[in-house]
């Protein structure tokens, strides 16, 4: 943390925006500590209005978000409250303009990305008195695990593990860019809460086993390009077994993708959207296979190729509102 010599009240009308990359996380065998920023983000204009503390209204442009909601309660809100606690500030009104390309509840990190923007944008606006190592501490307590909001913060590979000392380590890791991801996106949503509590309380040894090992593999493969590395470390039994009853056709578009060509396929996040790694050449193959054997199944969808975001999140000023 710094010394918090910048740190300010906002006025009202001041305004930051935050640019925050979608994510796809547990990444087959690497459940709740792996983790990807994605070329795909959300905008957060974050402006102080006028009003108590607990005041926040939320503005949503774009197709999905609807049945998102302001108020005191809201994630970007409560974020943003969490950074004005340890700073020693008292809290503002705000208003945050939200550009949405990353749908919620689609396993692509939409909570985190508002997490981050609201822990982002609020510590900009009191002049940055907490270090980017305490906005991950705040960010993963908030969201109770580091698959997602870790990258999110900082872009790329990530693995993130809690270390004897109890702190949280960072691993950047490689991903060689002739690896490219296809994100599958359906229509349809399904809650993170619903596709834990589908899974079981315990696991067996050997599974746990097996994913040690394919995540040996997979991290290999990610970071010379070796597909057959890929292929074999692109398997879980942690939580996929249990969360493929959950996704309607999941399983089909994941044959469709590996018969086009894909190393692998995988549920992004806690799904419903599927993760399919593959050479530049085979991508566009991939992508229509998932979609229509998707319609096939009586689920639209779209899909998008991605490559890996490693910039992270960043902000900037907003013009002074009148």
């Amino acid at each position: 943390m710094s010394d918090g010599s910048g740190m300010g009240s906002p006025q009202i009308g001041q305004g930051v925006a935050v640019d925050v990359p979608a994510t796809t996380a547990n990444l087959g065998p690497g459940f709740d500590c792996l983790g990807a920023a994605l070329d795909l983000g959300n905008r957060f204009e974050l402006r102080v209005i006028e009003g108590s503390g607990e005041h926040f209204d939320l503005v949503i442009e774009g197709p999905e978000g609807s049945h998102l909601r302001g108020g005191a309660d809201n994630l970007v809100y409560r974020s943003a409250q969490r950074v004005w606690r340890e700073a020693g500030q008292e809290p503002v009104a705000l208003e945050a303009r939200v550009r949405l390309a990353v749908p919620p509840a689609r396993g692509l990190g939409s909570s985190a990305t508002a997490i981050v923007a609201g822990l982002i944008g609020a510590n900009a606006l009191i002049g940055e008195p907490l270090s980017k190592e305490k906005l991950l501490e705040l960010a993963i307590d908030i969201e109770g695990h580091p698959d997602n909001v870790v990258p999110s913060l900082v872009g790329g590979l990530c693995l993130t593990a809690r270390a004897a000392s109890h702190r949280w380590r960072v691993v950047r890791c490689e991903w060689d860019p002739r690896v490219r991801a296809v994100v599958a996106i359906p229509a349809i949503r399904l809650a993170t809460s619903e596709a834990r509590r589908a899974m079981p309380r315990s696991i067996p040894i050997p599974d746990a086993v097996i994913n040690l090992g394919a995540l040996t593999l997979l991290l290999q493969g990610l970071r010379t390009g070796n597909g057959d590395l890929i292929a074999d470390g692109m398997h879980d039994r942690i939580h996929e077994p249990y969360r493929w009853g959950l996704i309607q056709g999941g399983r089909a578009v994941r044959e469709a993708a590996l018969a086009a060509g894909a190393w692998g396929c995988v549920i992004s996040g806690a799904g419903p959207s599927l993760l399919a790694l593959a050479p530049a050449e085979h991508c566009q193959a991939v992508s229509t296979a998932m979609v229509s054997t998707w319609a096939e199944e009586g689920v639209s969808s779209r899909a998008e190729v991605l490559d890996l975001q490693l910039a992270g999140s960043a902000w900037h000023p907003l013009p002074l509102a009148a």
